[in-house]
């Protein structure tokens, strides 16, 4: 009888942002210190786990946060694999802190026309189709019963999940199950998903009302990584 293979995707820790930039795929935002305790608490969390690969988005706060876990397995070299980096979106750099700037720009308000895709950035299908990807990769690479850890990114991450699930991929991003420094499982069997598992090792480090946060802002008033959830006012526009 064939064993599963467990894949974790480890979202990364809180971001030095203080004024809730939109930063998707920028260069130059590290973790902060909160972060790097969150990192730490994922590197407890993996301790003792017979992790076989250690996989990581590009971006900085990616590397940051597989750092610590990858000091405890020393034998195993850190890959950076593109399918599992964040989302690309048009308002990347633009502010979604206190007061929601980007979306009370009129020049903006095009890109908001079609949220099941969504009209602002990646199409929820591409990001499905790179994550299960990479996750049925790092399965096959390591072998039969064996466990991988990729660090990713918490959009990657659900879509990964609904799609595990055979969920609809369009969803409102404040029910987003994906807390900062959270670890989604992904059971493989048979070079198919079969199980998801989820749990939260940093949360008592998150402040309770950023808790469901799209983006790490640090210290800022969190704002949604999506645009339709940044103004919970409005609610964003209806079926995501």
């Amino acid at each position: 009888m064939s064993r599963t293979t467990t894949v974790h995707l480890l979202r990364h820790g809180e971001v030095d942002n203080p004024t809730g930039v939109l930063y998707g795929q920028l260069p130059g935002f590290h973790l902060s210190p909160n972060g790097r305790r969150m990192a730490a608490r994922a590197a407890e969390f993996f301790a003792g786990v017979p992790l076989a690969a250690l996989i990581s988005s590009p971006l900085e706060r990616a590397q940051e946060t597989i750092a610590p876990v990858a000091a405890l397995n020393p034998g195993l070299e850190v890959q950076l694999e593109p399918d599992v980096i964040e989302a690309t979106s048009v308002f990347e750099g633009q502010v979604f802190g206190p007061g929601h700037h980007a979306l009370r720009d009129p020049h903006n308000w095009k890109y908001l026309r079609n949220p099941l895709r969504p009209s602002w950035g990646e199409p929820y299908t591409h990001i499905a189709a790179r994550m299960q990807r990479a996750i049925l990769a790092a399965a096959r690479q390591v072998g039969e019963g064996g466990q991988a850890l990729i660090v990713s990114h918490q959009l990657p991450i659900w879509i990964a999940h609904l799609s595990a699930e055979g969920r609809r991929l369009a969803h409102d991003p404040r029910n987003r199950v994906c807390t900062l420094g959270s670890v989604t499982s992904f059971g493989v069997l048979d070079g198919r998903i079969v199980r998801v598992d989820y749990a939260e090792p940093s949360l008592d480090l998150i402040p309770k009302g950023a808790r469901r946060a799209n983006i790490s802002a640090g210290s800022a008033d969190p704002a949604g990584s999506d645009p339709a959830a940044s103004d919970p006012g409005s609610g964003g526009p209806a079926g995501r």
